[in-house]
């Protein structure tokens, strides 16, 4: 019997900056702790700051959570969407 995924859609919150929380995450490219690169039901999204830290990450919900000095959420190309990689089943 093989087990359904369970995709949320794309959504977005910001709480006072410094905590940010996403869902319809579906791969994630590129971190460290001044930018993260990842791709979304609604295609690429990058999150620029200081001392950013990825604290969850769920493969089966394509959610995440992500703390730090948030300074921007830039969204680019709404067709790239990306497939789950290996670094994103890391933060399992």
């Amino acid at each position: 019997m093989q087990e359904k995924i369970t995709r949320q859609e794309h959504s977005l919150i910001l709480e006072g900056r410094k905590k940010l929380s996403l869902s319809g995450v579906t791969d994630v490219d590129s971190f460290d702790e001044k930018v993260i690169n990842l791709y979304t039901e609604m295609g690429e999204l990058t999150i620029k700051g200081r001392e950013l830290h990825i604290d969850a990450v769920s493969v089966e919900t394509g959610n995440m959570s992500i703390t730090g000095d948030i300074w921007a959420v830039i969204y680019g190309d709404k067709d790239r969407k990306g497939p789950l990689s290996a670094l994103g089943k890391l933060f399992r």
